[in-house]
């Protein structure tokens, strides 16, 4: 079981992974400006194997409206494309036939709305996993009680204090939220 304090311990880091993983998540939504994030799920086949482009290019932001891919080798060209178009990203690539360069399209006002909705949803499965990481928490804090006799006020403020943790991560999630709100809704 352990303690209150190595149950809390064991919890933190889990919390801070929920909320690295938001965002993670949020920084691949682009907001009419060009970030090489928004490549990070397409795979690519090369020698056999599926890689990410990163992995078998070098991918830069030369201009606030343009992605450049430039593959190692060029045989690979061709594939890295084909990846771009069937991942619907929503950007057509232009292969010169040594780079690749996908030029990102204003967005509209209706997808402005459709990227802020993928944020709150993103928020809120961070938040449910901080709730669950919480809740683990204090059953094994509960369980510490009953079966190592640990003191009910101790109980007490273990859950007070996996609530406080909590409490500081969502607001965290609140401030990477209105921000990119905030970076998705400027025209």
């Amino acid at each position: 079981m352990g303690t209150k304090r190595e149950i809390l311990d064991s919890a933190t880091p889990k919390m801070q992974k929920a909320l690295e993983h938001f965002e993670a998540s949020i920084a691949k939504i682009k907001a009419g400006k060009a970030s090489v994030n928004v490549l990070d799920d397409i795979m690519v086949e090369s020698y056999g194997q599926q890689m990410p482009i990163n992995n078998v290019a070098s991918v830069s932001v030369p201009d606030a409206k343009t992605i450049l891919i430039q593959p190692w080798d060029k045989n690979v060209i061709g594939a890295i494309e084909k990846a771009i178009i069937n991942s619907n990203l929503g950007m057509a690539p232009s292969n010169n036939g040594e780079t690749i360069r996908l030029n990102v399209p204003p967005l509209t006002e209706e997808r402005r709305k459709e990227y802020v909705k993928m944020v709150k949803s993103d928020a809120e499965s961070a938040r449910i996993t901080l709730r669950g990481v919480r809740r683990d928490a204090i059953e094994a804090i509960k369980k510490a009680v009953k079966a190592e006799g640990l003191p009910e006020d101790v109980a007490k403020d273990g859950e007070a204090e996996a609530q406080k943790m909590v409490d500081t991560i969502s607001k965290k999630i609140d401030d990477l939220v209105a921000l990119k709100e905030k970076e998705i809704m400027t025209v």
